[in-house]
């Protein structure tokens, strides 16, 4: 045995593994908290992602993961109390805005990314959109590798947990909605 280490504990060594966020809420990013994703989120998020044969399916994929990872986060914060936009959640603890959203969604992708596991686009900075003068909006932002096309990757709509919505960017700068 001597300078060889027993198989079971190299298994161990290799597949052991997580990965710890820093994420925000209560509007403006108020509190910080930190989240881990244990190695069963990340392979779920893993084999979403790279099953994915395109730059269309990656975006599915990715709106997908980001739901996943918001159920992970609010079983670990109190954000698993956010509803979709900001009037049905006003005053409860664990409500998010769009920067905390845009903030924790770029925080995620950075994430992804950092795995290599985004094959067809790369993360930008979060974008903003301001179609009046006191309606700002903010969303993670993404671009496709190949094509240089941009989306905007908004998660603000919808409740804890709920897929993304990924718009081309000029149309969500146009003031874009999901249709539900």
């Amino acid at each position: 045995m001597g300078k060889y280490l027993p198989l079971c504990l190299v298994c161990l060594c290799l597949t052991a593994q997580a990965d710890e966020v820093s994420i925000c809420y209560n509007y403006g990013c108020a509190v910080r908290a930190k989240v881990e994703f244990d190695d069963g989120a990340l392979r779920a998020a893993r084999r979403l992602l790279l099953g994915a044969g395109d730059a269309a399916g990656e975006r599915a994929a990715i709106a997908r993961v980001l739901g996943q990872f918001e159920t992970i986060a609010g079983q670990q914060t109190p954000t698993w109390a956010d509803k979709g936009g900001n009037v049905n959640d006003d005053g409860v603890n664990g409500r998010m805005d769009c920067i905390d959203e845009s903030t924790n969604a770029t925080t995620y992708l950075r994430l992804l990314e950092s795995h290599g596991w985004l094959r067809h686009h790369r993360v930008l900075e979060p974008v903003k959109r301001a179609p009046y003068w006191i309606n700002v909006h903010w969303a993670a932002h993404i671009a496709e590798k190949q094509t240089g096309q941009e989306f905007a990757v908004d998660s603000w709509f919808f409740d804890n947990g709920r897929p993304a919505a990924i718009f081309g960017l000029d149309d969500w700068l146009d003031g874009a909605h999901p249709n539900e």
